[in-house]
């Protein structure tokens, strides 16, 4: 005895040794480092999706698309990494993605990943023309298939949106409050992403005029909230338009008095709700109400939001080790809106349940593991967002003295619910067999429950009953013995006899008319026809008469399920039931149901409607029901119930427009009689009659105790974006001996058994460091002492901190559009596990980049596209694009120009000249206009330079000498140049002080002093600003101060004298600080100068004539009379 318990106590040890081993507890054989993600392509770009997986070489790739295995071809290729290439996209390529990685070890299955191909936008809503009255609200919109920006234009013009008038909602509705004349006009939308750009078709928007006043109107809500389902992240529009007079205060609110998130809402317009970036605490009924200010006249409007959540894993599958014919059981908790759907896979392929292996409330449970049960489990969760795998392993340990399986497996029937079973021995171990355990099941069919029966070793046959009558069952045996089971033996099948039915269907009795009764009925079900029935046998009788009327009814298919019993009385109760058969024979018949034909009428009464009934549970049954088809307008509906074997309770009178009501407080297993018509101003109408059992309660399931409580309390709390602290309490067990602590953490949804982590300690708190920034992780912590452990504790969720982007949006583009408008497109920063809240867009121009002014757009998180509208033609505008988030903003991405070309406009008249001219002017004319042009152009520059380099040495000249009076008047000019006023021969005699003017007799508008041209204030005021203005005028200005004493007289000409240092003054056009230089002035036209008139100067100016038609006269002479050691000094004229 004591051998024998040391060889176990060997066994055990070995056991522990092999469990030991690094694969049976990391389960690190097979597992993916980058698996593939949704993509969206525009046609023709090649697309990449990613698959990489490490494990034991050698691993073969390869891939599935929408669940079957994908070929190679010329465009799709998978790479030496596992990737799958596509060359040149189509739109035959869209749909969803896995790749399965296999080794030795098994296969895994990747998360799925969605390809879309965008091609040309299409209007999904197009804007209707509209007619409003004066000072209402117009309302237009605009919807297209896929992500686009959306712009409106007005008579095929952008149309400004710098008033608080009119607002753009981002999902293309236009709204315009207090409409003008101004308004009206053709509309339309344009939608602009990368692969094409669009135009809707135009909408007309007429205007009503105003009769009179407007008068006081209630608010009314135009368009309201509508119900939404918006994907996590997503920006949703509330929309709410209200018009009334006063304009109506528009309010928000929840229809479950929850606050508005306003963290992440604003108002846009006059009352629109705008969530950006929602989250699933956002979804609800949201309740828009207009009011009128000071009073309490409102109107509301609602809509439901749905925010859609992509599944998230809230318990993943554990891997597990265990001995053959043992028990696993894989759990698999998800959460989501839509629920998602869970399916099972072993090393890739899709798990049915059957037999052994069973699937209910999420939980794979594999009985009987057999050798051929080791393999990789994955659990994958599904919904319209996207897709989680979660993977676990099963690894079976094999005894090696183990017996051989039974043999010769016989199966013989007994009845229609008992089966023989006999077997022999194995044929090796057979002495160490202590049980027999005998596994059957129906063969037919998926998900079916496999049974098991364990007799001792001491008989080789069985009978086992229960089963159903006419089914195929199959059969298995296992011996065991204390150190494990056998293999499964050989598989036998066998089929039960018939037997009568075991029940009768239900009856629903409806009246058609007063004569007759329509008897239908559901088919049994195989457990309680207990074979294929042949007939169905109707008896049927008055409540008043004994006389019993039968009618049997073979059955040529399952689709025999009513029978109209016809030649009926009218307004009398029927007694009907009925019995079924098989080859066996005939069931007992069911109980009595009793149905009243209707009363003879010639008016029309509504007919019986079409019932249903569901139960719910034990307690509750769902009654639905649809009116047949009838000219009598309903007034509602009668429903009344009642147990079998009882009288009628009250009735329930329900409104036209129910067709379903819950019945509650029912007993359990008890059959119901359901009755139900509609009734109109006629009277009531025809009944229908149907009955229903309801289920059984389930019982409440034992739990079973853990040996040791689990850790509790605890909390966790994130230090950054890759450290979380984590803390807990020692539960209260009396124990003295020395505890450690496992944590498990691993991020919420992971794509393999790989992502999880363990941290031991023998303190009550830890660090976890290495984790990923913005993810959502779980954690659990388990006790051990004295070699025993604790289960898991419940998991509690943390997510690290945010991280603020590292680098800049990739893929910058800048496309021009339109002559003043681009679109600028970019990709999310290359940074993984990153959320951008928001996009800014920095242009200009270059000459607003040198001045350091920037126009700023942001956009968005989910947006990646922009409109720059309104540029300037012939300019070089500079893009650049940063991200940000609530941690802070990125870096900006490199600077990506957009050249404009110059655009020219020219009238009607302008543009026929220029080409009348181009017939009469030659190619060598051409160009020597174009080299005097050029010529003109440098002298110009060259006289410019030479001006600003005197200016500066003139104020510092001496004053010049007097050489002269001259008293003689000169002739009045015909028009002032500066007023229009004629002056008669006035003289201003004043003496000469200092500075000495000089007629030239020539009867124009010019005067000359020391100081260069002056001017009458009339004139100054006219004259317009040249580029030397300030300059000038400040000189002019000196002038004046300087001399007080001047003699001068508008219209005459004056002559001076000044010194070598004075310069030539000559206006350029009108500008009175207009100058020129020159040594020589050369001829002067007295008659050309008498026939100018201010009309004509003021015109050549306006039209940027040259300078020579407005400059009369400059002459230059030499006097050395006076002062013959001086220099040259010059005589000028100068124009008043």
């Amino acid at each position: 005895m004591g051998s024998v318990d040391w060889k176990t106590h060997q066994r055990l040890l070995i056991l522990l040794w092999v469990l030991s081993f690094p694969g049976v507890f990391s389960f690190s054989e097979l597992s993916f480092t980058l698996e593939p993600k949704d993509v969206a392509a525009s046609h023709g770009e090649p697309v990449i999706l990613d698959c990489q997986a490490q494990g034991e070489s050698p691993i073969s790739v390869r891939w599935r698309k929408n669940g079957v295995q994908l070929l190679q071809s010329g465009r799709l290729q998978v790479l030496s990494n596992g990737s799958l290439c596509i060359s040149s996209s189509e739109r035959s390529d869209e749909g969803f993605y896995q790749c399965l990685a296999h080794n030795r070890y098994g296969a895994i299955l990747s998360q799925t990943s969605r390809l879309t191909i965008s091609n040309e936008l299409m209007f999904v809503t197009q804007p209707v023309s509209a007619e409003v009255r004066l000072g209402s609200v117009a309302r237009f919109s605009c919807a297209v298939s896929a992500s686009a920006v959306i712009s409106w234009q007005l008579n095929q013009t952008s149309l400004p949106l710098d008033s608080d008038r009119i607002t753009v909602l981002p999902n293309g509705v236009l709204q315009i409050h207090d409409v003008t004349m101004r308004d009206a006009g053709t509309y339309r939308c344009l939608a602009t992403n990368l692969s094409s750009r669009v135009r809707s078709q135009e909408a007309e928007l007429s205007i009503i005029p105003a009769s009179g006043p407007r008068p006081l109107v209630k608010p009314l809500i135009i368009a309201g909230p509508q119900n939404i389902s918006a994907a996590l992240h997503q920006s949703v529009v509330l929309e709410c338009l209200a018009e009334g007079n006063p304009r109506p205060l528009v309010s928000w609110s929840r229809a479950d008095s929850k606050p508005i998130d306003v963290s992440g809402a604003r108002v846009l317009g006059n009352g629109n709700l705008i969530i950006s970036a929602v989250k699933a605490h956002h979804s609800g009924t949201y309740l828009c109400r207009a009011t009128t200010p000071g009073t309490r006249n409102y109107s509301t409007a609602h809509g439901n939001l749905t925010v859609l959540v992509p599944p998230t894993l809230v318990e993943k599958p554990e891997s597990q080790t265990r001995p053959r014919a043992g028990t696993a059981r894989f759990s698999c908790q998800v959460e989501g809106t839509p629920v998602p759907r869970i399916t099972w896979f072993k090393n890739g392929q899709l798990i049915h349940s059957n037999g052994r292996t069973k699937m209910y409330n999420n939980k794979l449970v594999i009985t009987q593991i057999i050798p051929e049960d080791d393999a990789f489990y994955q659990c994958q969760a599904e919904n319209s967002q996207g897709s989680v795998v979660s993977t676990s392993r099963l690894i079976v340990v094999l005894s090696e003295d183990r017996p051989s399986a039974p043999r010769n497996i016989h199966a013989e029937t007994i009845s229609s619910s008992a089966i023989l079973l006999a077997w022999e021995r194995p044929q090796y171990n057979a002495d160490k067999v202590i049980a027999y355990s005998i596994h059957y099941m129906k063969s037919e069919g998926l998900n079916n429950e496999e049974y098991q029966a364990v007799i001792g070793n001491d008989t080789t046959n069985h009978i086992v009953d229960d089963l159903e009558p006419a089914r195929n069952y199959t059969f298995y045996i296992v011996a065991y013995m204390p150190m494990g089971a056998s293999g499964m033996s050989e598989q036998v099948t066998q089929h039960t006899l018939e037997d009568v039915p075991l029940r009768t269907p239900e009856l629903s009795l409806t009246s058609r008319s007063p004569t007759n009764i329509l008897v239908s009925w559901q088919p049994l079900p195989p457990k309680l026809s207990r074979g294929r029935v042949s007939a169905y046998r109707l008896s049927y009788r008055t409540a008043t008469d004994e006389q019993l009327i039968s009618v049997e009814l073979p059955v040529p298919s399952e689709n025999c399920t009513q029978y109209l019993l016809q030649g009926l009385q009218p307004d009398t109760i029927y007694l009907i039931r009925m019995s079924a058969s098989t080859r066996v024979g005939w069931s007992q018949p069911s109980a009595w149901s009793s149905h009243r034909t209707p009363k003879t009428s010639s008016a029309t009464v509504p007919p019986a409607p079409n019932l249903e009934l569901e139960p719910v549970n034990c307690t509750s049954v769902t009654v639905r029901w649809h009116p047949a088809s009838s000219d009598a307008v309903l007034q509602g509906y009668k429903l009344s119930f009642h147990p079998d074997g009882q009288s009628e309770d009250s009735v329930l009178q329900l409104p036209p427009h129910d067709h379903q009501h819950s019945i509650t407080g029912l007993n359990p297993r008890v059959k119901y009689h359901v009755k139900l018509l509609a009734f109109s101003a006629n009277g009531d109408g025809y009944q229908a009659h149907q009955t229903v059992n309801t289920p059984g309660c389930p019982s409440a399931p034992h739990r079973r105790l853990a040996a040791l409580p689990s850790p509790d309390h605890i909390h966790a709390t994130a230090d950054s974006s890759s450290e979380v602290s984590l803390s807990w309490g020692r539960p209260a067990f009396s124990s003295g001996k020395p505890v450690s602590y496992s944590v498990r953490y691993g991020p919420v949804s992971p794509s393999d058994a790989a992502a999880v982590r363990y941290v031991q300690t023998s303190e009550q708190t830890v660090t976890v460091t290495g984790l990923r920034s913005n993810t959502r992780y779980e954690f659990a912590v388990r006790l051990h002492t004295d070699q025993m452990s604790s289960p898991w504790s419940a998991s509690i969720y943390h997510r690290t901190l945010l991280e603020a982007p590292s680098s800049p949006p990739r893929s910058v583009r800048v496309s021009l559009i339109e002559e003043d408008t681009a679109l600028v497109s970019w990709k999310q920063p290359d940074q993984p596990d990153l959320s951008v809240t928001h996009y800014t867009v920095l242009y200009a121009s270059q000459s607003s980049w040198l001045a350091g002014e920037w126009k700023v757009l942001q956009r968005e998180g989910t947006n990646t596209m922009a409109l720059l509208e309104k540029l300037e033609s012939g300019s070089v505008y500079l893009v650049k694009i940063s991200a940000s988030n609530q941690a802070g903003d990125g870096p900006f991405s490199s600077t990506v120009e957009l050249r404009l070309t110059r655009r020219t406009h020219h009238s009607h008249a302008q543009k026929t000249a220029f080409i009348a001219g181009l017939y009469n002017i030659d190619e060598k004319s051409m160009s020597g206009i174009i080299a005097g042009v050029c010529i003109a152009l440098s002298i110009i520059i060259l006289c410019i330079f030479i001006l600003l380099t005197k200016s500066t040495t003139r104020r510092k000249s001496a004053s010049s000498k007097m050489i002269g009076r001259v008293g003689n008047d000169v002739m009045q000019s015909g028009a002032s140049s500066a007023n229009q006023q004629q002056t008669e021969n006035a003289e201003v005699l004043l003496p000469m002080t200092r500075t000495h003017f000089i007629d030239a007799k020539g009867g124009t508008n010019l005067m000359i002093n020391h100081a260069g041209p002056i001017m009458s204030d009339a004139q100054s005021k006219r004259k317009k600003s040249s580029m030397f203005n300030n300059n000038q005028k400040s000189n002019g200005n000196k002038s004046k101060m300087e001399d007080p004493a001047g003699l001068y007289e508008v219209g005459k000409m004056v002559l001076r004298y000044e010194d070598e240092q004075s310069r030539v003054y000559c206006p350029l056009g009108e500008s009175e600080s207009s100058q020129t230089s020159g040594a020589d002035s050369g001829h002067f036209s007295h008659d050309e100068t008498e026939t100018s008139s201010p009309n004509r100067s003021s015109d050549k100016s306006n039209d940027g004539e040259t300078f020579s038609n407005e400059c009369i006269a400059s002459i230059c002479a030499q006097i050395s009379a006076e002062m013959p050691l001086r220099s040259p000094s010059h005589l000028q004229f100068t124009a008043l």
